[in-house]
């Protein structure tokens, strides 16, 4: 795997009220969003990120407006699959990117070749 860093910022707002959360279908399966998560806008992509993954990757730049501070390791899938992440499971096509948020391969998640060439760029 290789270590990258975002070079985008995004745009959430804390799921901080009185409610047991919600599910919703994306990435070809159902998610789920509970008290104290992440709703992100990311580009036009929205979805939730678990209250503890986004407090330990980002940190506010303005009003409601967040950079991911923490350094991710992705490597290239080889055939089509899917990945478990901490809001359900997320569906991949061959040529996806799975990334963590861990270097041992913990707290990961999937996402297009385009998108993440577009946020995401190599440390050296």
């Amino acid at each position: 795997m290789r270590k990258f860093m975002k070079k985008t910022r995004v745009v959430a707002v804390q799921l901080d009220l009185d409610t047991d959360g919600f599910e919703y279908r994306k990435w070809g399966d159902t998610q789920t969003c509970k008290r104290g998560d992440w709703i992100v806008n990311n580009d036009g992509d929205v979805y939730t990120v678990d209250l503890e993954s986004f407090a330990r990757t980002y940190r506010a730049v303005g009003s409601g407006t967040y950079e991911k501070t923490a350094p991710v390791w992705a490597e290239v899938a080889d055939k089509p699959g899917q990945i478990k992440t901490k809001e359900g499971i997320t569906h991949y096509e061959a040529g996806a990117y799975l990334v963590y948020n861990e270097p041992d391969g913990k707290d990961g998640y999937a996402m297009s070749a385009e998108r993440f060439e577009k946020m995401y760029e190599p440390v050296d």
